[in-house]
């Protein structure tokens, strides 16, 4: 398989990169921790710039219409550079209204693509799986529209979107809804998180009421959406912690240089060598099955959801597994709070949670085993 970037996709990299670093987007994000914002406002507005939120909605929708790969790059960078950005969930929403023929879809899309709007996906609840089978949140027909009852949980950003993807049951079938952040009924707070640089929101849906036009899919169709926008945040989620896996490691190799022991440098020994060694290899082994998933899903392969749910699986454990080592070979300064690597540590954390932690992917993949040799 050949993971060589074209040059528009290398160029894509260096220019986020480099926004990024001028930035200093971990500073600024360690200034949210205590802040009323909920994201970086000003790096997201220089993203909107670089067509981040436009990049694989069509150009017809006044996008880029470039493909999950392209979005899969730039979520590396922002895990690199631990920004703070609505980036995942407002590209997953967009991603479903492209393939949706909900009225206004254009309207939302050409918003998202613009920065006028963010967007997010309003699906898990507590204590259920990360499946259509977890859903209990339900929506009942009202004359033209719809009244919507549940609360969703882990809901990135909620409270700076302009509109939630809201999956519920629909006379006892998946339906996906866009319900307005501000709409009658919708309650939003912020849950206190590991990830104390990034905003989730528990979202309370209290009989809320939506038009007709804000159903987006139902049934199959909405059973196979749900679907496609579980995949794609799977494997956008692993970009991110491929990024941070990635800047773990440069940390870690930086430090172990220059940290003297005994006279030497504490990575000229061999066992500091080895743990080095072992880190590479889960960087790159993870770097290698986002991006399978991230082009299976580009195919719309028929095996997506066992590429995406392997890439889950393993990257959640190796970069967290790398965290780890990073934060021993740091010594007692990894601990410190000045440090940037507990920020670090904290998203790949939650990260490795969202979307299906390794345990729920191992065994979803059991089960398609299963199935598949009966």
């Amino acid at each position: 398989m050949n993971f060589d970037l074209t040059d528009e996709q290398r160029g894509l990299v260096d220019v986020t990169r480099e926004l990024l670093d001028r930035h200093s987007s971990v500073t600024a994000s360690r200034a949210l921790i205590d802040g009323a914002a909920g994201y970086d406002e000003q790096l997201w507005r220089k993203g909107v710039e670089l067509g981040w939120p436009a990049l694989a909605i069509p150009e017809a929708d006044g996008g880029l219409g470039q493909q999950s790969i392209e979005l899969t790059l730039v979520a590396i960078e922002l895990g690199r550079g631990l920004a703070s950005t609505p980036f995942l969930p407002t590209v997953v929403v967009a991603d479903a209204l492209t393939r949706s023929t909900a009225a206004g879809r254009s309207e939302l899309l050409s918003a998202l693509a613009s920065g006028a709007q963010t967007a997010s996906w309003a699906f898990a609840e507590v204590g259920r799986p990360w499946s259509t089978a977890g859903i209990q949140t339900t929506a009942t027909r009202d004359g033209s529209g719809y009244v919507i009852t549940g609360a969703k949980a882990s809901v990135q950003d909620a409270d700076s979107a302009a509109t939630l993807l809201v999956d519920a049951m629909l006379d006892g079938r998946p339906a996906r809804f866009l319900v307005p952040a501000d709409a009658t009924g919708v309650k939003i707070e912020r849950q206190h998180t590991l990830d104390v640089t990034r905003r989730y929101c528990d979202v309370v849906l209290d009989g809320a009421m939506v038009d007709g036009s804000a159903l987006c899919a139902e049934g199959a169709d909405a059973e196979k959406s749900i679907a496609r926008s579980g995949e794609l945040a799977a494997v956008l989620t692993c970009a991110e912690l491929v990024g941070i896996g990635e800047r773990l490691l440069d940390l870690t190799v930086a430090y172990v240089k220059e940290r003297v022991q005994f006279g030497k440098p504490v990575g000229s020994f061999q066992a500091v060598k080895h743990k080095c060694a072992d880190m590479r290899i889960w960087a790159q082994s993870s770097a290698a099955a986002t991006y399978f998933a991230a082009m299976t899903l580009d195919s719309e392969h028929h095996d997506s959801a066992h590429a995406a749910g392997v890439a889950k699986a393993y990257v959640s454990d190796a970069v967290n597994r790398l965290a780890g080592e990073a934060l021993q070979l740091h010594g007692g300064i990894g601990f410190t709070w000045e440090h940037d690597l507990h920020l670090l540590l904290r998203r790949a954390r939650v990260g490795a949670a969202l979307y299906g932690d390794a345990d729920h992917h191992r065994e979803q993949l059991c089960r398609a085993q299963v199935l598949a040799s009966t």
